[in-house]
């Protein structure tokens, strides 16, 4: 005999047996005009397509005075690529685009990552982003990023407006 849940004691209702007949039905989705035209759907928009972006693998180390980032980017043109700064991120985007010399079936192996890629990176310490530099060199980039010296200082001379009498 099934014990009873404090639930179905206060209500009255044992509603297992209604679950356990749902999930036992076997639907065919695909046969079922209800579920065919995903934009019928109350509260629903079409189905777009996702276009994903790889994950650009990256090295980043410090010196004593900078941060430096480094990433391979081979058969990407520097003009394709869009680095963004601020003073505690880094953004890198690019598009590496496939050039098709078979067709796929022809293929033996396909391991090859081709179109947009990313990344984001909080940086460790605040950069002085009008110092930063980026250079590329057969297909290696390399993004060098000054720290701020916090420790610098400097002595202000205090001007004064008030009017001398003669």
């Amino acid at each position: 005999m099934k014990k009873i849940s404090f639930l179905e004691r206060l209500t009255g209702v044992s509603r297992q047996d209604e679950y356990d007949e749902i999930l036992d039905q076997s639907r065919d989705l695909e046969a079922d005009e209800t579920y065919q035209d995903e934009s019928a759907w109350p509260g629903q928009s079409p189905i777009e397509e996702v276009v994903e972006e790889g994950e650009l693998p990256v090295d980043m180390y410090q010196t004593p005075d900078s941060i430096v980032i480094r990433a391979l980017v081979a058969g990407v043109s520097p003009d394709d690529l869009d680095i963004a700064i601020t003073r505690d991120m880094v953004t890198i985007r690019g598009r590496r685009e496939e050039v098709r010399e078979a067709a796929g079936d022809d293929y033996y192996h396909r391991e090859l990552f081709w179109g947009g890629f990313a990344r984001t990176l909080l940086l460790p310490e605040e950069v002085v982003i009008d110092e930063a530099e980026a250079k590329e060199k057969h297909g290696f980039l390399e993004i060098v990023l000054p720290k701020v010296d916090k420790d610098r200082s400097t002595r202000l001379k205090v001007r004064s407006n008030a009017v001398k009498d003669k």
